[in-house]
Parts: C-alpha cells; structure tokens; sequence
C-alpha cells in the first residue's frame, strides 16, 4: 500500500506542477474561461496566482514525504481542490468552452471528477488519519 500511495503522491504532484506551468503558458485563456463573471478580480491575474499556487503545491507533493507534514499537505491539496470548485460549476453554468468542454453536458460531466481529486489528495497522502492525530486530544 505505501508504494501505491507513493507513486500516487508522485503523480499528482507531477500533474499539478505540469497544470500549474500550463495556466502560466499555453493554456491561460483555457483556465480564464473557469474564472467566474462574477469572480471581483481580473481572470488573468487569478490564473497565474492560482498556477503558481499549483506549481508550489505540485512541487511539495513531490518533495514532502514524512509524516506529518505528507498529512498536512494532502489537506491543504485536497482543500485546494474544493476552493477551485466553483470555477467549475460557473464554467458550465456561464457556457464557457475550455478544454475542449464545448457542451453543457461536457462541462456537468466534468464536475463529478473535481471530488475525485479531492479524495485523491487525502488518499495519497494519509491526511485524514494524520488530522485525526493532530486534532484529537
């Protein structure tokens, strides 16, 4: 189990540093278009926050393997994934292409994998059994 956990640590800290370069590249207008209308800050300048964001934690999960630091930073990964969420949602709801999400049905599709990245951090990292521990008297 720890090797699955490992590799699956590896890789989406690889998939998020790759994401994270890609909102500073070449797919920037692609994540403006999950940036809400109604969002109070200019979509470009909360891409490259947030692939910066992105990159950093990409790179921790990379480089983060003791307990309970790996913990910890599984949370903050996985509480990430759930503040970006209504990014998702505006996209579909606005009708926003990106990515290729060119339908409403693509786009509601898409919203039923944002928790599986939510449980992919947890999982990987062992953060709930590390925040009950931490948190538990």
């Amino acid at each position: 189990m720890t090797v699955i956990r490992n590799v699956g640590q590896a890789l989406l800290g690889a998939v998020l540093t790759f994401a994270g370069i890609t909102h500073l590249t070449v797919a920037r207008s692609e994540f403006q278009a999950q940036v809400p209308d109604w969002f109070p800050l200019d979509a470009d300048v909360v891409v490259l926050a947030s692939g910066v964001v992105e990159i950093t934690l990409g790179v921790a999960l990379l480089t983060v393997w003791r307990q309970p630091a790996r913990g910890l930073l599984g949370a903050v990964v996985a509480a990430f994934f759930i503040v970006i969420f209504p990014g998702n949602v505006a996209q579909w709801l606005e009708h926003k292409d990106g990515f290729g999400l060119d339908t409403d049905t693509k786009r509601f599709v898409r919203l039923f994998f944002q928790p599986l990245l939510v449980v992919w951090a947890l999982a990987v990292t062992s953060a709930i059994s590390t925040l009950r521990r931490r948190f538990s008297g």
